[in-house]
């Protein structure tokens, strides 16, 4: 078969998503605070965008300041001045003011008030310093009184700190990057053990919570043996291997647990510790009379219109060079479509909104034991959408409810099907679940399909790796690290059934 070039001509359909398409869809998943960037960032980028500001009068100017002080008065706003009331002499009692010394104080005080706003900064321009695990121990170290040599090491030391305390470094890696003998990094790792906060600068767990007893005074052999040798068979809750192990009772077991869990593994964290992030909702639901109402949170975001100067300048485009014209219907075409797009966002996240909260009423007027199974394209049936706009639209958007603030995503669960057909929300049986574990014997913890098959009563029907799973999201340990030894003296009581 031979080989040949040839040219065809064929014509064909095809969807190719262009420029303006995208930044639509970017738009559509952007997050409040990111729409605000992407804001300011078409503000600073497109000359004929700018923002729309407030409707305010204007300050006067000086020079109608000053006409407004001598213009005419009318008759109405004429008023006669009251005399002032003449001395015996015949003189007014203006006439032995001390008028040098009064214009020499004002001159003084007007050269102070100067000097005041000069030199004293703005509160609002100060910043709160925030107080560091290790800015915390190097005060501590130069309260030590150390040498050159021991503030040095101390420096290493707590420069080679984790977020939570411990000391990534060993004693030799110092003593070789300070080019002195290991003992002497030990004096000085022991001295800043005893800072505050009590378990710092340990090299593991064991040694943070020895420091810690040390620290509070707490002399218990039994305590310090189980932190020394059994601490795997306390985090699996084994109490049984280690009363058997150290020839004690379970209830001294248990009351050694107790203290070793209000020791803090992790000293340093509250200090490092993450600010808080404060969550600005996207949309308030408001319940006026029977029926809620979804207002659009714009608070803060800029409103957008086209600068007159080159819409007057297009109207006569006899006057512009045709690169002038040129550019300026480009920025113009841009600045209409991303104006177009934010209130196409708008109006869709108005549009998702309100039909969530038509499913979920039940949830706004009662609670988590009312939210009802939904699906994306349940939503996009009613709204009449594509289920990939509902996905965008409700990524990283928040919505403040009755029930509190809640990502839209939230409303958004898989159900679980009841006894008599009909179906309840994920959400709502993972709060039936954690109730249940509330309410356990501690003696005597529910496995995971006494769960299930107490769920079963409630016509809930769920199978016991359905419960492990909602269980593990929860946060809840297994029923094996649960379970609490049963006092001295007393008998164990059964579980629910």
């Amino acid at each position: 078969m031979a080989l040949e070039i040839r040219q065809n001509l064929r014509l064909t359909q095809q969807l190719i998503m262009t420029q303006k398409l995208q930044q639509a869809i970017k738009l559509l998943q952007l997050t409040r605070m990111e729409l605000l960037a992407e804001i300011h960032q078409a503000l600073e980028t497109n000359p004929v965008l700018e923002e729309q500001l407030s409707e305010e009068r204007p300050a006067a100017s000086p020079e109608e300041e000053a006409w407004e002080a001598a213009r005419p008065q009318s008759a109405e706003e004429a008023e006669t001045p009251e005399p002032l009331p003449d001395q015996e002499d015949g003189r007014s009692p203006l006439d032995d003011w001390d008028w040098e010394k009064y214009l020499q104080d004002q001159q003084f005080s007007a050269h102070l008030e100067e000097h005041e706003e000069r030199e004293l900064p703005s509160y609002e321009n100060l910043n709160a310093q925030k107080t560091t695990l290790k800015s915390h121990l190097m005060w501590q170290l130069c309260m030590a009184g150390l040498d050159e040599e021991g503030e040095l090491l101390g420096t290493l030391i707590i420069g080679n700190l984790d977020a939570d305390g411990y000391l990534r470094a060993t004693v030799e890696e110092i003593a070789q990057d300070s080019r002195t003998s290991p003992a002497r990094v030990e004096e000085i790792l022991k001295l800043i053990q005893g800072f505050d906060p009590p378990g710092v600068a340990a090299r593991d767990l064991r040694e943070c919570l020895l420091l810690q007893l040390t620290h509070l005074n707490l002399d218990q052999p039994l305590v310090r043996a189980i932190i020394e040798n059994h601490l795997i068979h306390l985090g699996n809750r084994n109490y049984q291997a280690i009363a058997r192990d150290l020839k004690v009772s379970l209830e001294d077991v248990a009351q050694a647990a107790e203290i070793i869990a209000a020791l803090d593994p992790k000293p340093g964290r509250r200090f490092d510790a993450e600010d808080p992030a404060y969550i600005t909702p996207d949309v308030y639901v408001y319940k006026v009379g029977e029926e809620y109402v979804c207002v659009l949170n714009e608070d803060g975001l800029p409103k957008l219109r086209v600068n007159s100067f080159y819409l007057e300048s297009l109207r006569h485009p006899e006057k512009l060079s045709d690169s002038a014209r040129s550019y300026i219907q480009k920025h113009l075409d841009n600045a209409l479509w991303f104006i177009r797009s934010i209130h196409q966002r708008q109006k869709t996240l108005q549009r998702v909104a309100e039909s969530i909260v038509r499913f979920q009423r039940d949830f706004l007027d009662h609670g988590l034991s009312h939210l009802k199974p939904l699906t994306l394209r349940q939503v996009a049936e009613d709204v009449q959408m594509h289920e990939s706009t509902i996905s965008r639209v409700t990524t990283g958007k928040y919505m403040h409810t009755p029930q509190g603030v809640l990502d839209m995503k939230y409303f958004f669960n898989s159900g679980i099907n009841l006894g008599f057909g009909d179906q309840i929300a994920s959400e709502s049986v993972k709060e039936k679940i954690r109730q249940l574990v509330q309410s356990e014997n501690p003696e005597n913890p529910l496995s995971d399909q006494e769960i299930a098959d107490l769920l079963r009563k409630e016509d809930v029907i769920i199978a016991r790796r359905t419960v492990a799973k909602y269980r593990g999201m929860l946060g809840v340990l297994p029923s094996s690290k649960r379970k609490r030894p049963a006092p001295r003296g007393k008998s164990r009581a059964p579980s629910p059934s």
